[in-house]
């Protein structure tokens, strides 16, 4: 059944106008008719059962019905990733969402070759992988920051692992498990790796464990998956 967030309240009774945009695809794209059912959720309310009362080419109203889930939030991970080139990056927003990252913070390292991009398209990218993959709240992509001031401000109780190229740190899975399952972030770097000074700098961090990927050199979006995957397999809500 298709999925939509949307930002309304919901509860039942309510009547919810989608965005014209996901009415488009109700009805232009999908072709719904009066009468078909979709779920809805907004990352407050739980999951709603709701039925296509109007269906003009200007405007769709949706009227909900009975709660299908309460909500429920996965972890508290966040991803910190690096600016990468933009499809990577996308890449990067859609896995990351599908693997329950809560947060996206975009980094500007040493060796970033941009300091900007589309926020509001990776957003939306997020959302519609949110959308198919049932989880009931949407990442939020926040927009990017230098990485140092970004760790000055960073709260010490959200243990960051760093997935470190430079060698001399163990493995994920063997460093993993030993760190308590609260707040945690994962940061993979960008293309090209971290700087010698910037890798030096945040293994001295107090709230930084450094972790190895294993032997091979992966691509940042690769990387992003792995590390993502296996923090979930420890820590997260694949136990």
């Amino acid at each position: 059944m298709i999925r939509l967030h949307v930002p309304d309240d919901l509860a039942a009774g309510a009547d919810v106008i989608p965005a014209p945009e996901q009415g488009r695809y109700l009805t232009a794209v999908m072709r719904l008719a009066v009468g078909a059912e979709v779920l809805l959720f907004n990352g407050r309310d739980g999951e709603w059962r709701a039925t296509l009362v109007e269906a003009g080419k200007r405007l769709c109203r949706l009227a909900v019905g009975a709660r299908t889930r309460p909500q429920a939030d996965g972890p508290d991970l966040d991803l910190v990733i690096a600016l990468v080139k933009r499809a990577r990056l996308e890449t990067i927003i859609e896995k990351a969402a599908e693997l329950g990252a809560r947060r996206v913070r975009l980094a500007v390292t040493r060796r970033t070759n941009a300091d900007h991009t589309n926020v509001p398209r990776l957003q939306a990218i997020a959302t519609e992988a949110a959308e198919q993959t049932g989880r009931l709240d949407v990442p939020l992509i926040l927009e990017p920051e230098k990485l140092d001031r970004m760790l000055d401000g960073w709260d010490p109780a959200r243990r960051l692992v760093f997935c470190d190229e430079g060698g001399g740190v163990p493995p994920a899975l063997d460093a993993l498990p030993a760190l308590s399952a609260g707040p945690g972030a994962v940061l993979i770097g960008p293309e090209g790796g971290f700087a010698p000074e910037e890798g030096e700098w945040l293994r001295a961090l107090p709230f930084v464990t450094a972790v190895s990927l294993g032997p091979r050199i992966l691509r940042a979006d690769t990387a992003a998956i792995a590390a993502l995957t296996l923090w979930q397999a420890a820590l997260g809500d694949w136990r």
